[in-house]
This record gives structure tokens, sequence and C-alpha cells, in this order.
């Protein structure tokens, strides 16, 4: 391995920009503890990239999911690429999804780019280094990806220090027709149960209170290895470990739940009643199209179990509207359901073409003004339903966890309850005469509700 000299270590800075979901916030961890045990300094601060005097390397983990991701990921790599021209920057490496799926295409395209590394490669930046301060250019990008860090992989989280994500599992093995993800991360695989066990150990062990399960298909973890899913196995060790503290499951498949998954999150109180279930549609013939292994009536017989069998449990969903061959009856019959079942948490997105899908074949493509007018409808529908659910927190008192101290207000701090994963839900104002520290857990009484938030004071 080329190991950067001590001299270039101290003279060239590494700033690190992360885009996208979780599981990718993981993997520039990862890659970050990775840097910085081998002696490298790492800033994500933007400001001081612009006016660092001594140029510097800038790694950017990009995302290549749907369109705007890619786009947001490539005008991110032009901005750098312009800091580059002016001399105020060094080098550029990109790693990720963004690369894993167009490696030839951006080296092409974007000559500013020195380095290009996949999902898969990433944890070997550091080795190479020294050559692309040298001038050398490099694509290391595995064409079918098979990494997969462990308890032991060195890691410094980005998160705040009361909260982290931990991953499960990498690569899937669904095939849903709209989404590339087999392809830019590999197959399923899963982490050992015992590996996972001792990372949440160590987390708990630095003051970690929040530990959010994460992967491409966490219903599915274990099934590689036992020929069966094991989640529930590790939610009820997992729930050992944390205890009076936070377990989160994210997402889940609603093809792929047990009874005893749903015994398991019921009865273990480290468990958040909070399940992130995407089902992307309910009309059959698009579900069928969108190979989604699940139909109409299995959705609805699912959700109706776990609403019986996990008191107080709130569901988050997502929705995919305007796929190929979706007509307004489908659209309609979709936005029905939202009113009928009344999720308490939704996340609506307009269908995006990807190439090396099936679904960009498809016959039946939906017009983007046509996409936009249906994404609006649902979010105006669950807009209703979200302040409506809210309203039943009025003069109740809920437990939250503090994740900062509001800026605009004093003796106000920002938290969320255990039916708010970081990020994607809502915020609970919360307004306290003793001084809270980001982390604790509080009992708050809320007196006022909001569209997707809650405000209330500390008791």
């Amino acid at each position: 391995m080329t190991r950067p000299s001590s001299n270039q270590k101290a003279n060239h800075d590494i700033f690190i920009i992360s885009l996208g979901c979780p599981r990718n916030l993981v993997d520039t961890e990862v890659l970050v503890g990775t840097l910085k045990r081998k002696g490298f300094r790492v800033f994500f601060d933007s400001e001081r990239l612009r006016k660092s005097k001594t140029p510097g390397i800038a790694i950017v983990n990009t995302c290549g999911f749907i369109k705007d991701a890619k786009e947001e990921s490539i005008g991110v790599i032009l901005e750098l690429a312009a800091l580059k021209k002016e001399g105020r920057l060094g080098h550029i490496i990109i790693m990720g999804c963004l690369s894993q799926r167009y490696p030839e295409g951006l080296a092409k395209d974007i000559r500013e780019i020195d380095a290009i590394f996949g999902s898969s490669t990433f944890t070997r930046i550091p080795e190479y280094i020294e050559g692309i301060l040298k001038g050398q250019k490099k694509t290391l990008v595995d064409e079918v990806p098979g990494f997969l860090y462990n308890h032991k992989s060195p890691r410094s989280l980005l998160t705040p220090s009361h909260t982290a994500y931990v991953k499960i599992q990498e690569g899937c093995m669904n095939f849903c027709s709209y989404c590339v993800i087999p392809k830019i991360r590999g197959p399923f695989r899963s982490r050992s149960r015992e590996s996972v066990l001792k990372e949440i150990s160590s987390l708990k062990a630095r003051g970690v209170k929040e530990i959010n399960l994460i992967g491409q298909d966490t219903t599915l973890y274990g099934i590689d290895k036992r020929g069966k899913s094991t989640l529930a196995a590790l939610l009820k060790e997992a729930s050992q470990i944390m205890k009076s503290r936070w377990i989160r499951l994210l997402y889940t498949h609603p093809a792929h739940y047990s009874e005893d998954l749903i015994k398991t999150i019921a009865e273990e109180p480290a468990v958040c009643k909070y399940l992130d279930l995407p089902i992307q549609h309910i009309n059959d013939r698009i579900l069928k199209s969108m190979n989604r292994r699940t139909a109409k009536k299995d959705i609805i017989a699912l959700i109706k179990n776990l609403r019986k069998n996990i008191p107080g449990l709130a569901i988050r969903t997502s929705v995919i509207v305007g796929f190929p061959g979706e007509r307004e009856e489908d659209f309609n019959e979709l936005e029905e359901f939202i009113k009928n079942t009344k999720f308490e948490r939704l996340g609506a997105f307009t269908y995006s073409p990807e190439e090396g899908t099936r679904a960009f074949s498809m016959p039946g493509h939906v017009p983007e003004e046509e996409k936009n007018r249906r994404l609006e409808r649902i979010m105006e529908t669950q807009k209703k339903i979200s302040e409506d659910y809210n309203k039943l927190y009025l003069k109740e008192t809920v437990k939250v966890l503090i994740d900062e101290k509001d800026r605009e207000g004093k003796n106000r701090y920002l938290g969320r309850t255990a039916h708010d994963a970081p990020e994607v839900d809502g915020t609970v104002y919360v307004t306290s005469k003793g001084g809270l520290r980001p982390g604790d857990f509080v009992n708050v009484k809320i007196g006022d509700t909001l569209e997707y938030d809650l405000v209330g004071s500390q008791i």
C-alpha cells in the first residue's frame, strides 16, 4: 500500500461532501475514519474550502439513484471544477453511486476530476492520494460491488453524537423495475449478527441514544446466511443492549414481514413503534409492473395486522406517482387509498426514468407536467392527514429526544418523538427553563400543533 508522507498529510486538507441517503452517509463516515486513522486532516466546511490558501483535495460521495440526485451530484462536482480552474482547489475525487454508474462518462465529460472510486472501492482512496497529488489519474470501480463494512472498520460519526445509523446489510435482491440499486450496490449481503451487535454496544458506550438500522431491505436481513430473515432475532438482542434508549427500523419491504418480526417490534420496549414501509403504489397492475412482489390485498392486510398488533404505531410510507402506464384512474385509486389509510407519515416522488432498468423502456410514460400535478395532489392530501394526526397530540405528554438548541428561540430546543426519524420527519419545539443537552430524553406536554411539527413545554 502506498502511504502519503507526513508532510503531504499536513499540507493538504481534505474536504468531504456527502450527498444522498443515510446509507451513503455511513460510507462517508467509514471513509473519514479511514482517512483520520492514516493521519489526514479532514474538514466539512465549504467556506473553509473556498478560503483555503493551500489548494486542498475535495472528495464527493455522490448519489445516482434518480434524476434529481444525479443532477445535484453533477452540480456539486461542476462547482468544485470551477474552483479548481481558479486555483483554489487542488484535486477532485468522487466516489459513490454516481461514480459506480457512470465512471467512464464522468471521466470524459468533467476533465477536472482526478480520481473516481465506486460504491465498493472508496476505502482504498487513502492509498492512492500520493499518486493523485503527483498528477496521476485513477479510476477504480468494481464491476460487481462487494464491500460491506463491519464493527472493526474505522468510522467517524457525522451525525449528532447522540444518534447514529447502523447499516446491517448492503445490496438488493428485489429487482424493482424502476430501481438501479442492485446494479450500483451489488448483490444482497448481510453483516453478521455478532458484528452488528458489537457496533451497537460500541456506539452505546460512546453515548449514542438512538440507533437507526438501515439497509436496502432490512426485512430480509440474514436471508443470505440462514436462508430466512433473522431480523427479529437481531432486534431482540439489540434491544437488550439499548434498553431504555431507542432502536428504529428503516427501509423495510411490505412483502417480507413475518409474524415473529411484528411480535418483536410490539414487545421490545427499545424498538420505536415506527415503521418505514414504502408501498410505492396500491393499484395491482402498477404494483406488478413495478415488480413489487405484493398486491393491494396484501398491503391492506399487512397494515391492518401491524396496527392491530403494535399499539401506538406510526407508519411512514413512500409512493411513486407517474409510473409508466399509470392512468388517471390508477392515480385516483392511490389517492383514495391514502385518504382512507391515513398514514402518519408519507413521502411522495415522481417516477424517474433510469437507463438500465426495465421500466425505462416500458410504454406509457407520463408527461413531467402531469407527474408534478399528481405529486402536488398527493402532498396536499397528506398535509391534511398530518395536520389532523398532530392535533391528537394536543394536551398529551410525549417522550422527546432533544437534538439541538433552537438558535431562534430563548430556552427553546428542537427534538423528536419516537414517531419521527432523523432528517425526514417532524420536529418538536420544546420550551424548557432548564439547560437541556442534545441526547436528553424529556417529557413534553404538547400545547400547539403545526402541519408537520409539534410545540410543547418540558414538564
